[in-house]
């Protein structure tokens, strides 16, 4: 898995490829978090290269989401350009109702 990050004004694009799963999402958890902990809390999480997504990679997303809605933060997540695979289990997982998913970059990080 490879985590790119592009810092914009407002907003943090965090670029994500390959596979998500048990031994590489603590990583992605670890980023996510390193984001909010510098007071980041507006992030977009770009998977249109994610290969595999599994449970693992589903809760460090969810605890992101968690994070950033406090309401002391005031911010939110914003999935953009999810694969077909990615969208598989957030739709699988029921979260496609939860996060708000957008089908290119700019409608993503434009969103808040």
């Amino acid at each position: 898995m490879d985590v790119t990050i592009r810092e914009f004004k407002n907003v943090d694009l965090v670029e994500v490829s390959g596979r998500v799963d048990s031994s590489t999402a603590p990583r992605l958890d670890q980023v996510l978090k390193g984001l909010v902990d510098k007071g980041r809390s507006r992030i977009v999480l770009d998977l249109h290269e994610v290969d595999y997504l599994s449970s693992a990679g589903l809760r460090a997303i969810i605890s992101c989401l968690r994070e950033v809605q406090k309401p002391v933060l005031g911010g939110g997540l914003r999935i953009s350009r999810p694969s077909e695979r990615a969208m598989e289990v957030l739709e699988l997982a029921g979260l496609d109702t939860v996060l708000k998913i957008y089908h290119d970059e700019v409608g993503a990080v434009g969103s808040f």
